[in-house]
């Protein structure tokens, strides 16, 4: 028989993302909707080795929804890395009478929620990370928000390069995956989109493109690169000093991570969550809800895990046909 669990815990863990806190407030409420009782545990693994717990009851989630970050703060544990520190977080947990857990972070605080699954914590992970780099979703809490973020300070940089008529490499989050550079590349017409996934380090290649459109009229030449490939100020000196066309660089940095949510990630966090309460009602554990071909589903933890993923062949094609 599945076990009950009354008392539902959640944590953020690693790098923080738009929606969030739409998650939050969906465990939360639909928690209560099942009688059962909520703890939020401040600043992930960390806070809960420090028993930094929290009761949440459904005032506590109002008027988050359209703020960005993680009112429950964030942070990364080495010690929770450990045997130790996993016997530990589980049995505070159990101190706390938590026997349901949702972890919402990446492939390392999945790893996290396994173990205390092995120890006896039912958990579900949702996936928060403006990345998309999580193999088992096709959308991951933060990722749209991020993107959005990005295309609107492309769209203003691409004003100034156009009126100095400027070469301009703008450098993107993403870590070593390249979906926001993609999409960014494919959302504000770049002429060229270097991800990690595909670039060959080819800079003739890149150089020698630069040169062939500013004969046929171009005015400007946006680059978006991503964060795994990085060098943009390096690469635009060398630009620069090959082509003697003026060349800038600009990396985007950490904006790509705040501000108000997009629609969809509101409404898809929040029917993370809420799958993430019916899962632990039912007395899962140990899975990881994720959304494949138009459809929510969840996962074993370890076969989530076991995943790998690529960007879209067919995509990246059509953003080289695009910028020619």
């Amino acid at each position: 028989m599945a076990k009950e669990v009354k008392t539902i815990g959640i944590l953020t863990s690693g790098g923080d993302a738009p929606g969030m806190n739409a998650a939050i407030r969906a465990v939360t409420r639909t928690a209560i909707a099942y009688g059962k009782n909520v703890k939020g545990i401040r600043r992930g693994y960390s806070g809960l080795l420090e028993e930094d717990i929290i009761d949440l009851s459904s005032t506590d989630v109002s008027d988050i929804i359209q703020r960005g970050g993680t009112i429950l703060y964030t942070a990364r544990s080495k010690e929770f890395m450990t045997p130790e520190g996993q016997d530990k977080g589980a049995q505070i947990c159990k101190k706390h009478g938590i026997d349901g857990l949702v972890v919402i972070g990446g492939d390392g605080s999945f790893r996290g929620a396994g173990k205390l699954a092995e120890r006896g914590i039912n958990t579900v992970g949702l996936p928060g990370t403006i990345d998309l780099d999580i193999p088992c979703t096709d959308y991951t809490i933060g990722f749209d928000t991020a993107v959005n973020t990005a295309m609107e300070a492309i769209d203003k940089i691409r004003d100034t390069s156009t009126s100095h008529e400027r070469v301009s490499i703008i450098e993107v989050m993403g870590r070593k995956a390249g979906y926001i550079a993609l999409w960014c590349g494919i959302a504000n017409g770049a002429e060229d989109v270097l991800i990690t996934e595909r670039y060959d380090h080819n800079e003739q290649r890149l150089i020698d493109d630069i040169v062939e459109k500013r004969h046929v009229g171009k005015k400007h030449h946006i680059i978006v690169n991503a964060e795994g490939i990085g060098d943009s100020y390096g690469l635009a000196e060398r630009i620069q000093n090959t082509t003697g066309i003026e060349t800038r660089a600009t990396i985007i940095g950490h904006i790509q991570r705040g501000g108000s949510p997009t629609a969809k990630d509101r409404v898809y966090a929040s029917s993370m969550g809420t799958l993430a309460v019916d899962l632990l009602a039912k007395g899962a554990s140990n899975r990881v809800v994720g959304y494949r071909e138009g459809k929510f589903v969840d996962y074993d933890i370890q076969e989530a895990l076991a995943m790998t993923k690529d960007v879209d062949q067919f995509m990246y094609t059509m953003a080289k046909r695009l910028s020619r």
